[in-house]
């Protein structure tokens, strides 16, 4: 279970079908104990409210060593407007790792949020010239695909990565830009070293 969290967030019903033959009174007994031990957290999903999502806390288990590891040609970020979160994580991942990213949505926008532009300048990422796309049509077989809105999870094929990132957009303030960035920027230090290049 744990190993499954430190690629991404996963509702408890995701997380049941991942591990067969676990019954849901015995995952929510383990959920349960993660949740009071400080491990994992649960937030509900800003798309369909009746779903929850359980998320490893950063820096739980760095002590336990490396995880899993992953293949990939590319990664691609995904969320519904393509135009804040995805954009953000896609310029983190292409600072960071050699395997190249992009970013794409479900419903894309016109433009890119202007606090993502402003936000990801005050940390030397450059998203001027980015224009939102919509994701139909690029995925390829090899891609490593995380959507990082509720809403883009949801209504996104099955057996892609999650990671459940609280939109900015609607607050539109710097600390709101913030809080993503800081969020992304995290989960993507921890995934990046455990990805290997598919050549």
């Amino acid at each position: 279970m744990l190993d499954l969290l430190t690629f991404g967030d996963l509702s408890p019903t995701e997380l049941q079908s991942e591990l067969v033959g676990m019954t849901s009174n015995l995952l929510a007994h383990h959920l349960n104990v993660l949740e009071r031990e400080g491990i994992v957290s649960r937030g509900r999903s800003e798309g369909d409210g009746r779903r929850t999502y359980v998320r490893l806390n950063p820096g739980a288990l760095l002590e336990l060593g490396s995880f899993a590891t992953a293949g990939a040609e590319r990664v691609v970020f995904v969320c519904s407007a393509n135009s804040a979160r995805s954009q953000l994580a896609q310029a983190l991942w292409n600072d960071v790792s050699e395997i190249p990213a992009i970013s794409a949505g479900t419903h894309p926008a016109d433009r890119v949020a202007a606090g993502a532009i402003a936000t990801a300048a005050r940390h030397g990422l450059d998203l001027a010239e980015v224009v939102p796309q919509q994701v139909d049509g690029i995925l390829r077989d090899t891609d490593f695909v995380i959507t990082v809105c509720d809403r883009a999870h949801e209504e996104f094929p099955d057996r892609v990565l999650h990671w459940s990132v609280p939109d900015p957009v609607p607050a539109s303030t710097d600390a709101a830009f913030e809080a993503a960035f800081a969020d992304l920027a995290s989960r993507v230090t921890r995934l990046a070293p455990r990805m290997l290049a598919l050549t």
